[in-house]
């Protein structure tokens, strides 16, 4: 970060490289949007390089970096709830819960393996969304993004302790939302 500080485009380019699967990642899980959450984590990158001054040494980057990407994510689900009267197609879309899915490559069928994967990592998606903000944030922070306690303690503003209990609360909500699911699977 010193040398992005220092106007380096090359050790720019490179903590973009580092990070912006990671950001994509976490503000998708807040937006579900693939095309906002790239849209939102280039935003975060331009707020890093216009605010290097003020990056303090003290902390992590990732830390720093993870909370501007939250943020935004916030911001947007904010943005959202306020155009909520405004009917669209992509507010159709969301209230009936489909979504545009890429075209699948016919010259390469899926096997039963990736249809059984997607299916299931569909199901857990939707559970984890179902959560509430403050349980479903602090479990993509940890379990899929694997954060520290103590740097999601910093990114979202609470207690470690805090936490420590959102993350096992939004574990138990998310094994009891899944286990019909467990259940017809086996």
């Amino acid at each position: 970060m010193d040398h992005v500080v220092a106007q380096s485009e090359a050790a720019f380019a490179t903590l973009v490289d580092r990070y912006k699967n990671r950001l994509q990642n976490v503000i998708y899980r807040y937006v579900r949007d693939f095309q906002r959450a790239e849209d939102l984590a280039q935003e975060a990158f331009v707020r890093v390089y216009l605010h290097r001054e003020r990056y303090r040494k003290t902390g992590k980057f990732s830390t720093w970096i993870f909370t501007i990407a939250v943020n935004l994510a916030k911001n947007e689900i904010r943005r959202k709830v306020r155009l909520r009267n405004v009917l669209s197609i992509a507010h159709l879309r969301e209230i009936l819960g489909t979504s545009e899915t890429p075209i699948p490559d016919e010259r390469q069928p899926p096997t039963d393996r990736d249809v059984e994967r997607n299916q299931t990592s569909e199901v857990v998606a939707r559970a984890i969304a179902r959560l509430p903000d403050v349980y479903r944030e602090a479990l993509i922070l940890r379990d899929i993004e694997g954060l520290a306690y103590e740097e999601i303690a910093d990114i979202l503003e609470i207690p470690g302790g805090t936490v420590r209990s959102r993350i096992n609360r939004a574990r138990l909500m998310l094994k009891d939302k899944l286990k019909g699911f467990a259940k017809t699977e086996l």
